[in-house]
């Protein structure tokens, strides 16, 4: 079985069948190779995990050479809302893939996202009726915080990490996000990293390892 997104696979160290499942979702302009990174790093602690890194499914509007999950130039919020329920829509998809393919669970599924791979990652997740297990977002937003109020329908773990000089989705987004999570009843960690930009520094990553041991294993 292939899967409908073109995808990087790191299949488990262990050899054995998955015991879980981690799809990591790229930053605008991005693709499944550079989100690879963070899952090689890992994968090294996490060896009955399989890692799906999918590219965005459109070309980028901005840089042809990547990926986008959804069109961010010249868009009303009411645009950008629509065409994200399409990538949405591609996403769900692949998690069911996911979840055939390696004979899971979605509580065996984990999500995680940077930037706009954050955003979706979100709004799928939390739309999704069979409750995936966990999301890692980082430097992300909810898309429309009064779209997915009406839409929830799973609870999953979540830890959303910033930093705190990001000029690209400023950190006020997270605080947005944990407001509307702790609102909806929502269990979730949040972290804000001082002197760091649009990027994961190493500190998010080893938080994001930790929160997805504490979560998946």
């Amino acid at each position: 079985m292939t899967y409908s997104l073109n995808t990087i696979v790191l299949d488990p160290i262990s050899k054995e069948k998955p015991r879980n499942a981690i799809i990591l979702c790229h930053g605008y302009g991005g693709d499944g190779k550079d989100i690879s990174l963070l899952a090689n790093y890992w994968r090294n602690y996490l060896p009955e995990t399989v890692f799906i890194c999918p590219d965005g499914p459109e070309k980028c509007a901005v840089n042809p050479s990547g990926f986008q999950w959804f069109d961010l130039m010249d868009q009303t919020q009411d645009e950008i809302l629509a065409k994200s329920l399409v990538a949405e829509m591609k996403l769900n998809r692949l998690i069911d893939e996911v979840k055939e393919k390696n004979n899971l669970n979605a509580n065996q599924i984990g999500l995680g996202g940077f930037s706009q791979g954050c955003m979706i990652g979100l709004q799928t997740g939390i739309k999704r009726k069979d409750q995936i297990k966990c999301i890692v977002g980082y430097s992300g937003k909810i898309i429309s915080t009064e779209h997915l109020g009406k839409n929830i329908n799973s609870k999953p773990e979540i830890i959303l990490m910033h930093g705190e000089k990001d000029e690209v989705v400023p950190v006020s987004f997270l605080l947005e996000a944990r407001e509307f999570f702790r609102r909806n009843a929502y269990k979730i960690e949040t972290k804000i990293f001082s002197d760091c930009e649009h990027r994961i520094p190493t500190q998010g990553s080893s938080a994001g390892l930790e929160f997805i041991k504490k979560n998946l294993y």
